[in-house]
């Protein structure tokens, strides 16, 4: 059984500084309606911009995951995104006031306890979720980095880290299901080694950073230079080195707490995919940019699945909707009345059906000798199924007609003949609002995709005579 999409029940703020600009940075976490994904929206600036967190809106990866769009940035997005996905979330808005979240304790358990303050509430669609059926792997030659992923029953992480050095070591983790994230791993904070921080204070781009915040491994002797800097930039006194290598003031809370860390930034970039993950990873020496990198590979996977994912129906079966059925919603009537049958209709989505006869009236021109169904017929008819979906949200759709707005990405990719019969899939991309239908739309013939569109059209009130 599929599992409901979920989202917060209210509104939650929370605030800290930037750990790259020092600034006070302001988060709000606000419910989100069904498909909505996670978004974050800069309020700060002008018209408030909106990024949506996908992979192919990541720009580098250089001191966390950085996001842009149209010149809009969104830095260091990876600990909400875990907190968010970790408490089994679909849809959130995220607002900030500030190129980035605020760092907070250098980990997720701040976002993960604003969240469950706000509540978790089931809402009216199915989750979309990638089901892995065949393993899926990515490797960095230059750094030896590697991610694998592997069919299994939910989703599991395990991260291996190895960065070369005696301080730190070879570390793993485990996470053998979503539900052990709150306890296991979201109270596992950032860390960095004294050459990176060196380098960062150098050049002024850690401003927000302190004790509290960062684990600090010390891989190099400290002279007096470097202390000097060290107890400026942290407004210390005094600073020492733990006999475990790690700078003072700050307890580790797991012997690999480096490696839970690795894990969790492993599931904050793998957020950007865009839905849930049924399967194993096994990430070796994880970073951002080879996370980020199988993201965006993973999302052409599921994209192209998806796509070429055929419906299967029992043809025999009475359908949802017959003929009579259709023309009691829709407005068209033969010969431009170009759908027999609908199978599913949900809130989402609609699947329909065509049976091309040679008794179609455009056959006769199109083409003597040799019958091929227009391709504007087709998305015409991928049309008409949106059109049932929209015009099942109102009470009389008797008393509407439906107008053709947009079509966008339009493909063919078969020929479609005499004989075939069609079965149409299209998924709104986007809630309807205001009588508009936004939807992604496939046609697909003898087990094959033959068309697909992005579409979107309109619903109005006929004129009254």
């Amino acid at each position: 059984m599929r599992n409901k999409q979920k989202t917060i029940k209210n509104e939650v703020t929370l605030s800290g500084v930037g750990l790259h600009t020092g600034n006070k940075v302001t988060l709000t976490f606000k419910p989100a309606p069904i498909n909505h994904g996670y978004v974050f929206v800069r309020k700060d600036l002008e018209g408030e911009p909106i990024i949506e967190a996908s992979a192919e809106y990541v720009i580098n990866t250089q001191r966390g995951t950085n996001l842009e769009k149209r010149g809009v940035f969104v830095n260091t997005s990876e600990h909400v995104l875990a907190a968010v996905v970790a408490l089994d979330i679909d849809n959130i808005i995220i607002e900030i006031n500030a190129p980035e979240p605020p760092i907070m304790d250098g980990s997720s358990k701040h976002f993960v306890e604003a969240l469950e303050k706000a509540e978790i509430e089931e809402q009216e669609a199915t989750r979309d979720e990638f089901i892995v059926k065949e393993i899926i792997s990515y490797r960095d030659e230059e750094t030896g980095s590697e991610i694998i992923l592997m069919p299994c029953d939910n989703y599991q992480i395990t991260a291996m880290v190895d960065f070369g050095t005696k301080v730190l070591g070879t570390q793993n983790a485990t996470m053998n299901s979503i539900s052990e994230f709150k306890t296991e791993i979201a109270n596992a904070r950032t860390f960095s080694f004294l050459h990176e921080l060196e380098t960062l204070l150098d050049n002024n781009l850690i401003k927000g950073g302190d004790l509290n915040n960062a684990i600090v491994y010390v891989d190099k002797e400290i002279s007096e230079g470097t202390m000097s800097k060290l107890k400026k930039a942290f407004n210390k006194e005094t600073l020492a080195v733990k006999p475990n290598g790690i700078l003072d003031n700050l307890t580790l809370r797991w012997a690999n707490e480096a490696a839970r860390h690795k894990l969790l930034d492993v599931i904050g970039d793998l957020a950007l995919v865009g839905c849930r993950i049924r399967g194993k990873v096994i990430a070796n020496k994880p970073g951002h940019l080879v996370n980020t990198v199988f993201a965006k590979k993973l999302q052409k996977i599921i994209k192209l699945e998806k796509r070429n994912c055929v419906p299967k129906f029992d043809l025999n079966q009475p359908p949802l909707m017959d003929i009579h059925k259709i023309m009691s919603i829709l407005p068209h009537r033969p010969p431009f009345l170009l759908i027999d049958r609908i199978l599913e209709l949900s809130d989402r989505h609609v699947v329909g059906m065509k049976n091309v006869t040679m008794n179609e009236a455009f056959f006769v021109g199109h083409f003597p000798g040799s019958p091929v169904m227009p391709g504007v017929l087709q998305v015409e008819a991928m049309a008409q199924c949106g059109g049932v979906l929209v015009l099942s949200t109102v009470p009389d759709p008797e008393n509407y007609l439906t107008y053709f707005m947009k079509m966008d990405n339009v493909k063919f990719k078969q020929k479609v003949l005499p004989g075939d019969t069609l079965i149409f899939s299209a998924e709104l991309i986007s809630p309807i609002r205001r009588g508009i239908c936004h939807m992604q739309s496939y046609g697909y013939a003898n087990g094959k995709l033959v068309v697909e569109a992005v579409l979107m059209a309109q619903i109005a009130r006929k004129p009254i005579e």
